[in-house]
């Protein structure tokens, strides 16, 4: 009882903040007031410590990254060219908006879209003009697909990288089992959201009033080093499994290297970079997490993982669903940063081996990125994202959110772990290693996008002969 008093205790206050107490003092009371009551020891909090200590620090590195490059204008060079790409059609602006945020989400993290690139979309449509529905629909986009498309690599969210740690997955094997599963969740989010806002994206704006996409670039120079870094630190992902690297040392490396020569650019505020780091979140994971190891100690993750185990025994099918839809309602009810460590605690105790477990471990982190999405108090970044948007104007009621939140979410879950699932059982079958099978899957999509982008400029091409409909 203690134990789960203290976590509820704790989660209301980091999610309600009264007088602005940050996250971090929130977790670290509930951490002490645990360690004091004997709901956990010294021990627990060692062992905690050594399992989000990297994903916490990668993080950080990664959000340090995305705002030196939001600073220098690269991610509104990357909105301002898709805008010409869309040759003027407010539904194909849409689609390229959305698979714009499903790429910085999956290279940049999920916060990293959601934060930064929310912003630029919101002063893009603006500038394109509409009305209320019009902003509301790219503003709901960006904010879903940020979550929705930050699967497939372990820096794409911080829920990734405390999973990929806890059960040692490294960089690559993780990419190539949530490959599959991500293509899937773009492809529903993009149907989900064309469907649900299809009235409010039709008609057309003037390409040529959309700025050139040059005029965004505020450092010509650290512009083109940061492609480079971008492109070294992808490729030292991958090679940090042969060196048993920690992604956290190589997300740090690059950040330092971003950081040191922009420390000469004029666009660039080191300070304010460092100060806009979430800074606030390795105290906060620490703590959390310590509170939720209470949980195991009042044996709650044992009567989960019981439940589980007993999904288990009807089969792979019924292991992912019910792995998955678990952490999904129990993200969008308590919030995906403690229900990861919850759903993983309950996997490790299960007892179940095998594929079935190796199903349960991508399922629960599908369930922990798309849940949340369903309630406004799903993942902290959401609540900060809702805080951004009502700076700026654009204020989201939380029944509207839920509404939107839960039609859009349901399917794209449901889909993913039938993604993971079909995608797990070809594996399992041998007929090609996961490397070959991860390579082949990109081979195809990128012979695709390169279709896909030959039939966007011949619409594109037959729409500008259209006749021209102001916005």
């Amino acid at each position: 009882m203690a134990a789960a008093a203290i976590f509820i205790l704790t989660l209301i206050l980091v999610i309600w903040q009264p007088r602005g107490l940050g996250i971090g003092w929130s977790a670290s009371a509930g951490a002490l007031l645990a360690l004091a009551l004997g709901v956990v020891t010294l021990h627990d909090v060692a062992a905690v410590t050594g399992i989000v200590w990297n994903a916490t620090l990668a993080f950080v590195g990664i959000i340090l990254i995305s705002l030196v490059l939001d600073e220098i204008g690269f991610f509104e060079w990357c909105a301002l060219h898709m805008a010409r790409l869309a040759g003027g059609s407010r539904p194909l602006l849409f689609v390229a908006v959305i698979l714009l945020g499903a790429a910085v989400s999956g290279l940049f993290a999920n916060d990293g879209a959601a934060l930064i690139m929310t912003p630029i979309v919101l002063a893009m449509v603006r500038a394109l003009g509409g009305g209320g529905r019009f902003v509301l629909a790219f503003v709901m986009a960006s904010g879903f697909i940020a979550d929705t498309a930050s699967l497939p690599l372990v820096i794409s969210n911080l829920v990734n990288i405390v999973s990929a740690d806890f059960f040692g997955l490294s960089f690559g094997e993780y990419a190539s089992r949530m490959i599959v599963p991500t293509l899937v969740s773009i492809g529903a989010s993009l149907l989900v959201l064309g469907a649900f806002y299809r009235r409010d994206v039709r008609g057309r704006y003037r390409a040529e009033e959309v700025r050139a996409p040059a005029d965004a670039i505020r450092d010509p120079r650290l512009f083109r080093l940061s492609w480079i870094v971008m492109g070294a630190l992808l490729a030292a992902y991958f090679a940090s499994d042969l060196l048993k690297l920690p992604v956290s040392l190589v997300t740090g490396a690059a950040a330092l290297l971003l950081l040191g020569a922009a420390r000469r650019s004029p666009a660039v505020s080191i300070a304010k970079v460092v100060r806009g780091a979430p800074w606030s979140v390795v105290v906060f994971s620490i703590g959390m997490y310590v509170v939720v190891y209470g949980l195991r100690g009042a044996g709650l993750t044992g009567e989960l993982g019981e439940m589980l185990a007993a999904a288990a025994e009807h089969g792979l099918l019924a292991a992912t669903l019910a792995t998955g839809i678990a952490a999904a309602l129990l993200s969008s009810v308590m919030n995906n940063m403690p229900t990861v460590m919850i759903d993983a605690l309950a996997i490790q105790q299960s007892g179940v081996s095998g594929p079935i477990r190796e199903a349960m471990v991508y399922a629960n982190v599908i369930g922990c990125n798309l849940g949340p999405k369903m309630t406004p108090i799903g993942s902290l970044a959401t609540l900060l994202w809702l805080h951004v948007l009502a700076g700026k104007g654009v204020r989201i009621s939380w029944g509207y959110y839920m509404k939107a939140g839960i039609l859009l979410t349901v399917p794209t879950l449901l889909l993913a772990l039938g993604g993971l699932y079909v995608w797990l059982r070809f594996l399992a079958a041998g007929w090609l290693s996961a490397g070959w099978a991860t390579a082949l899957v990109l081979g195809l999509l990128l012979a695709a996008g390169w279709a896909g982008l030959a039939l966007l400029r011949r619409t594109r091409a037959g729409l500008k002969q259209a006749p021209s409909i102001d916005a």
